[in-house]
């Protein structure tokens, strides 16, 4: 269901925070060195190459760098997006230019400061309104203050490999299309529906974090599927593999909603990177439904 809080965001005092206009003052490193505590500027140009991004594509003319932006929050809302949006511009890779040149753990720090504040912000600006923005470790929320935040889980009736053939489908579709943030989600939320799925035919209910390493652990211990020292090494091997499949897609679908920046300083995914993450995914969950037949 799509969450028409997010509507609040298209304050422009909000949207000024979010293209990087409102500074909130200055961290301090430990090297004496300063930054403002801002999100990164993005020009006009850069935020119509965003909007592009996440297939919304924008041309840029005459328009101010906020009715550009307010147009991605437009779109945004209407595909239930907006999550997604806000990680990226929030996430630390965007940080590069800004943030550059110092050590990890001053990145974090300081990276840490700056979204506290730029929360805090438009915290500032929702409240009296009633609402506030809330990070949940895998999705931004616009809600009622003090109101509990229920995620749910995926709920699939069935889930076959029609169905993974389906979605994959769509999701080489987009690669063909240039779009690789939307086969990168669509992927990810396919591992995800299917360890849901396999973990509720074992009459269990698995977890709502969004977290699919979690979920992929559940789904191994249900099932069995841990590595055996009596078993064939190559099975051992293989099962390792899978692993390290789960770990790749968790880590890049949190990264890919932030960590490819705008401009010269953006990180590129070519196709046959995002290629190779779609059908990996694919042959990921239909060996998961294998195994949950086989079993069945």
């Amino acid at each position: 269901m799509k969450n028409d809080l997010y509507k609040l965001l298209k304050n422009k005092e909000i949207i000024a925070i979010l293209d990087g206009d409102t500074n909130f003052g200055v961290h301090k490193f430990n090297d004496l060195s300063s930054t403002l505590k801002s999100l990164p500027y993005l020009t006009g140009p850069q935020i119509c190459e965003l909007s592009s991004l996440f297939g919304y594509p924008q041309t840029y003319s005459t328009m101010s760098r906020w009715q550009y932006f307010d147009v991605l929050l437009d779109s945004c809302i209407a595909d239930d997006r907006c999550s997604d949006l806000l990680a990226y511009l929030l996430g630390i890779s965007q940080f590069q230019e800004k943030l550059g040149g110092h050590s990890s753990e001053e990145i974090s720090t300081a990276h840490e400061a700056i979204i506290t504040a730029v929360l805090n912000g438009i915290n500032g600006l929702l409240f009296f309104g009633g609402n506030e923005l809330v990070n949940t470790g895998n999705k931004y929320i616009v809600k009622p203050l003090g109101s509990a935040v229920h995620i749910s889980a995926p709920k699939i009736k069935t889930i076959d490999r029609e169905y993974i053939k389906s979605i994959s489908g769509r999701a080489l579709e987009d690669v063909e299309n240039g779009n690789y943030d939307s086969a990168i989600t669509k992927s990810r939320t396919l591992l995800e529906e299917t360890f849901c799925y396999v973990i509720e035919q074992k009459c269990e209910t698995p977890s709502d974090s969004g977290d699919i390493g979690k979920l992929y652990k559940e789904v191994r211990r249900l099932y069995n599927m841990h590595t055996d020292a009596n078993a064939d090494r190559r099975i051992n091997t293989l099962l390792s593999g899978l692993n390290n499949i789960v770990t790749a897609i968790a880590e890049m679908r949190n990264k890919n909603s932030d960590a490819h920046g705008v401009g010269a300083k953006r990180i590129n995914i070519d196709e046959h990177h995002a290629r190779l993450f779609v059908n990996s995914s694919m042959t990921m969950a239909d060996f998961i439904i294998s195994v949950q037949q086989k079993q069945k």
